[in-house]
């Protein structure tokens, strides 16, 4: 899978990687790449694991929880929201960055708990709790209580009373929580931070006789920063830190941007870390596909004193734990078969919750394929009924450089029926490579590969949807959909027979910054497979397959492969993806 034109950077990957291989206690950021943002960790001294979670908005399955031994070896330990009745209001979200962002992850006696609020048709606050974080059953159902506005955090005082922090109102505001009952007690406003905008992200700690309020403001973009305060009492007068802000990359040219929404966690050793969000962009802040990403960044808290953590950079020094040996799982090649008798794999995510009858493993007489049936519509935007099931699966894109295929066997009867992979930030805001079956009054039908990008982001440049008639020797063949990231600006899409891969055609290139900030400046893009009948009506597609088999329309798609070629963290370093 490895792009023929990009031999030269793989050969400083492979320099540079070589580098930091021989330094002590070196990483890089991101540690959780791709759509990783506002995240919250916590450490399980019984477990020796770290474990953090990030906001998933309108995707399912939600809120993923990773688990690590050393910091930088990740797996998806479980979706914690993984079942439709755990947030059913998913399917009746209209905002395309709206539903669970923002959340907290703790751990007490035993259990781990999730506080977020969803915001979908109302405003709601969500608890969720475990005592096994491997399992995406063991996770319940929520209690759902009266949140005030957004990112609760949740804490215990000292005599066992459950406290929730959040945002509402450009203010951050604290009340007492029954998690038995969901009932709230009355509402008390605590620090609101040096003057910034957007007060936000609260999380509350105890340390050292003293409670510390940690908050974002300055807006979730390039004035990101985080500030503290402390207190001898849980509800103030606010002390604010006299070396505020305590991380921030604002004011500077650094790469990584936006730092801010962090969260505090200590480790088996007493080593202190702090994780935040941060985009790849510079300070320009136009091009970052992958949207907000993990960070973590080392910090110490002496007794008394004020925690100071290391300004982000992407390559960073600290008292990293023991390697665990075991590789990065989120990070290494993938490649789906889809055998009979699997589940879809979970790492995999839809956009809202999905019409699981849409998705079919190894359907009988295409053993070792994902069934796609198409959608009326497809990943795009309709205004008219937006929160229509869209038949739409992908993965996050993880790497600045990555190469995508999967094999696609479509060929449909109806008209302007499409399958293909789309590179999609939100359902206005996306690239689709596909096959489409387009009706010609001179020739009957034919299949063509076309290229359709929707929205702009922040690219200001010309749009060019391309259209190519597919060969006639590859009539009823299995097909190649490729999406190559050659660099941090520009995607390529090409096609191939499946079983002549080197002998590939061009389609098209595209600007990452179509799909960057804009109506997703909030998530990242998702790189998957999508079936549809174009957004034509649904009379307008009943009437036609009532003449023809509705199952000739079906996709079907196998051979999914990504690979990660290279992480850059900096403006001229790129390291290897794992």
């Amino acid at each position: 899978m490895r792009p023929p034109n990009i031999s030269a950077t793989l050969q400083a990957i492979a320099i540079v990687g070589a580098t930091f291989a021989s330094a002590d206690r070196t990483y890089t950021n991101p540690i959780l790449p791709g759509w990783h943002s506002d995240p919250s960790c916590v450490y399980v001294t019984e477990q020796e694991t770290f474990f953090c979670v990030a906001s998933t908005f309108i995707a399912f399955p939600g809120l993923p929880l990773y688990a690590s031994k050393d910091l930088q070896n990740w797996e998806l330990a479980s979706n914690i929201f993984n079942r439709p009745s755990q947030i059913p209001d998913t399917a009746d979200t209209e905002g395309q960055q709206g539903g669970i962002f923002a959340p907290t992850l703790r751990y007490r006696n035993g259990t781990f708990y999730l506080i977020v609020s969803n915001l979908g048709p109302s405003v709601e606050g969500l608890v969720f709790t475990s005592t096994d974080p491997y399992s995406d059953t063991a996770w319940s159902e929520p209690l759902v209580f009266p949140v005030h506005g957004i990112d609760p955090d949740i804490f215990w005082d000292d005599d066992g009373q459950v406290y929730v922090t959040s945002a509402d109102d450009s203010r951050i505001q604290h009340y007492s929580l029954d998690l038995a009952s969901g009932e709230i007690g009355p509402v008390t406003y605590l620090w609101n931070g040096t003057g910034g905008a957007s007060p936000e992200g609260p999380h509350l700690y105890r340390e050292d006789g003293y409670y510390y309020l940690l908050i974002a403001e300055g807006g979730t973009e390039t004035n990101h920063a985080v500030t503290m305060a402390r207190s001898k009492t849980r509800t103030g007068p606010w002390e604010p830190c006299p070396d505020n802000p305590v991380l921030t990359n604002r004011n500077t040219t650094q790469y990584f941007q936006t730092v801010g929404h962090a969260d505090l966690f200590q480790d088996g050793s007493g080593n202190w870390w702090g994780v935040a969000l941060s985009t790849r962009s510079g300070p320009e802040w136009l091009n970052y596909p992958m949207g907000r990403e993990t960070i973590l960044t080392p910090g110490t808290w002496e007794e008394g004193g004020w925690p100071v953590l290391q300004p982000v950079r992407g390559v960073m020094h600290a008292p990293l734990p023991p390697r665990s040996g075991v590789e990065r799982p989120i990070n290494k090649p993938e490649h789906l078969t889809f055998p009979p008798g699997s589940d879809i794999p979970k790492h995999l995510v839809y956009w809202r919750l999905p019409d699981e009858s849409s998705y079919v493993v190894s359907p009988e007489g295409h053993p070792s394929t994902l069934r796609l049936r198409p959608s009326v519509h497809g990943p795009s935007y309709n205004a008219s009924s937006v929160t229509d099931p869209i038949t739409f699966i992908s993965r996050r894109q993880t790497d600045t450089l990555f190469a995508f295929s999967v094999d696609l066997e479509f060929t449909p009867t109806s008209p302007n029926a499409e399958a293909g992979v789309s590179l999609f930030l939100t359902q206005e805001q996306h690239v689709d490579l596909s096959i489409v079956h387009v009706p010609r009054s001179s020739s009957g039908s034919a299949r063509i590969l076309q290229l359709k990008t929707y929205g702009r982001g922040n690219y200001d440049g010309p749009l060019r949807n391309v259209t190519v008639d597919v060969p006639t020797h590859w009539a009823n063949k299995t097909v190649s959909l490729n999406v190559e990231a050659v660099d941090d600006e520009t995607y390529l899409f090409s096609a191939s027979l499946a079983s002549k891969p080197k002998s590939s055609i061009l389609v098209g290139t595209v600007d990452a910054r179509v799909v960057s900030g804009d109506t997703g400046r909030f998530t990242g893009t998702l790189i998957g497979v999508y079936a549809s009948y174009g957004g034509h009506s649904q009379r307008a597609i009943t009437n036609h397959v009532r003449a023809f088999d509705k199952e000739a329309d079906f996709a079907y798609f196998s051979n999914w492969k990504y690979e990660g070629l290279g992480q850059r963290v900096d403006y001229d370093t790129i390291v290897p993806s794992y």
